[in-house]
């Protein structure tokens, strides 16, 4: 997507560098760490990976209530166990015996995203009923420090080619050193309200792109990613502070990345400031059920 910048956008910029935002140490995200095993595929691999049971848990029991946001009806996945928690668990035991090193990079990427998804609803369906995801406080360290030292992300859950892997192994160890992809935040789903929306279709390799694209439309055009305060200033989501390096090693590139994927409304608001003042950044961890 071509990014075209307007005059009062590259007013933004102008001053942005001084008005840098700092991302908090003590609530800092893991790293990108990439672990080298990894890294191999075969670029002429035409194998493609089945993700239809993953649709059809997503076909049953995710839902759009605005655009931007979807929630999963985990009670009703317990329920109905034959098309929803018995499922996802199929998904994830097939899932695990994907050889992955024989896969193109398109399939690859595809298939961690789905499997970090899945396996995110897995984890929550096995330890529901619980009001947020960092409820689930599996994860091992007795002394670990930081906003994600709670909740399932640490805890070793399934094997892949004879490796033990956590979610926090394939976000931070495979899928963002690898593709090296700012979008991936916005389609990897953590089971929060605050989070990127989880997709309602598989990510699927053909479509990769398009994709991708919407996801990040989605959640930067919600204002759970980015509002006025009403004060000159702006609220983004503690995303964009957690894994501040991912939108753009300098603060320009944040307000570009920004700006690739705002609509009409927020491209409007942007343009309308003379300075892009980050007053405070927000997260909200409730679970992404629907409301009651």
């Amino acid at each position: 997507m071509r990014l075209l910048l307007s005059a009062p956008v590259l007013a933004v910029f102008a001053v942005f560098s001084v008005l840098a935002f700092a991302p908090n140490d003590a609530y800092a995200a893991p790293k990108a760490d990439l672990w080298p095993d990894w890294q191999a595929y075969d670029p002429d691999s035409t194998i493609r990976i089945d993700h239809a049971k993953w649709q059809a848990v997503l076909d049953r029991f995710v839902a759009e209530p605005e655009p931007g946001v979807t929630t999963f009806d985990y009670q009703a996945a317990l329920d109905d166990r034959a098309n929803g928690i018995d499922l996802v668990a199929g998904y994830v035991a097939d899932m695990v015996l994907v050889q992955v090193s024989a896969l193109n990079r398109a399939q690859q990427m595809a298939y961690w995203i789905n499997l970090y998804n899945a396996l995110t609803v897995k984890v929550v369906l096995d330890h529901y009923p619980v009001v947020s995801i960092r409820d689930i406080d599996i994860s091992p360290g007795l002394f670990s420090l930081g906003l994600f030292s709670s909740g399932p992300w640490g805890k070793k859950l399934i094997t892949v080619e004879g490796r033990t892997l956590s979610l926090d192994d394939i976000e931070h160890r495979i899928l963002r050193p690898i593709w090296d992809d700012a979008r991936i935040h916005y389609a990897v789903n953590c089971a929060s309200v605050g989070c990127p929306a989880l997709a309602k279709q598989a990510y699927d390799a053909r479509q990769l792109e398009d994709q991708l694209d919407r996801a990040a439309t989605g959640f930067i055009n919600h204002p759970r990613a980015i509002h006025s305060d009403g004060d000159g200033g702006f609220v983004i989501s503690s995303l964009y502070n957690w894994y501040r390096e991912d939108f753009g090693a300098r603060d320009a590139q944040f307000v570009a990345h920004l700006f690739t994927y705002a609509g009409a409304e927020l491209t409007a608001l942007l343009d309308g400031i003379g300075r892009f003042d980050v007053s405070d950044d927000v997260y909200d961890w409730a679970l992404n059920a629907p409301k009651p």
